[in-house]
């Protein structure tokens, strides 16, 4: 039975491994396209080193015997993330790159985004690592996109990309924000529109009101989001607080 425990790991681990290789020749086919320079390469490959090994250790602490479909789903998107990645990156050094090419990649991970959620649930592999992984995925493409979106529409963009890393860093000081929430269908349409919204605004489709207008609009909702989200977990831990008092002078008396 440990040799197949054994022999299942090393096959998950080969996965990552895989995918660490396609992300390399996604920027092989980048820089034969549109002469990818060396911030691009450097950033892509930093990204694939950094996604496979975080993916690897998450898998090996989890214990997981098998990657799963879903799971194979979100590391082909985020080797399009990592594209994407790369060639924001090189702009800042090189001209833009090509709409067509960045538009479609993005376009294309954010329609994945949609569909390894119900590859987990149709074929019952849905799991807290797949669920992570996936968060993780989308909130680096949100990150990366505000970014390029923030060097023609300002630094003020870039609130849009940091606003979930804030979150986990501010949960870290206070607890309370580390509550579960309930489920919200408004939380999952905001989240939903950031990278729809960003994407038109990277597009360079829209004259610079129309363009200004749609990343402001999705700031405004993610703050919306998250403040109704930080309010509800505030007032939960008090009223947690208050009540656990209570049952301890009951149960005291």
């Amino acid at each position: 039975m440990a040799l197949n425990n054994t022999y299942d790991a090393r096959l998950v681990q080969q996965e990552t491994a895989v995918g660490a290789g396609v992300q390399i020749l996604l920027l092989a086919l980048l820089g034969s396209a549109i002469g990818l320079g060396p911030a691009g390469w450097l950033t892509g490959l930093v990204f694939a080193a950094a996604t496979w090994a975080m993916l690897s250790l998450a898998l090996h602490r989890s214990g997981l015997r098998s990657f799963g479909p879903a799971n194979r789903v979100t590391l082909g998107r985020a080797t399009l993330v990592g594209g994407v990645t790369a060639l924001v990156a090189d702009s800042f050094f090189q001209s833009s790159p090509p709409v067509t090419l960045f538009v479609g990649l993005t376009a294309v991970a954010l329609i994945l985004d949609g569909v390894d959620g119900k590859v987990a649930r149709r074929t019952g592999t849905s799991t807290a690592l797949g669920a992570r992984f996936d968060m993780e995925v989308d909130a680096f493409l949100i990150l990366v996109l505000s970014v390029y979106v923030s060097m023609s529409l300002g630094p003020w963009v870039l609130l849009i990309g940091a606003m979930r890393y804030g979150f986990v860093a501010a949960a870290r000081v206070w607890p309370w924000l580390n509550a579960p929430l309930p489920p919200s269908t408004a939380r999952k349409t905001v989240a939903a529109m950031q990278g729809v919204f960003l994407l038109l605004a990277a597009s360079g489709y829209l004259p610079y009101a129309a363009t200004f207008a749609v990343a402001a609009t999705a700031l405004a909702a993610l703050v919306w989001s998250f403040g109704r989200d930080i309010m509800w977990l505030y007032r939960t831990s008090r009223t947690t607080r208050v009540s656990v008092p209570k049952v301890r002078e009951l149960v005291a008396s």
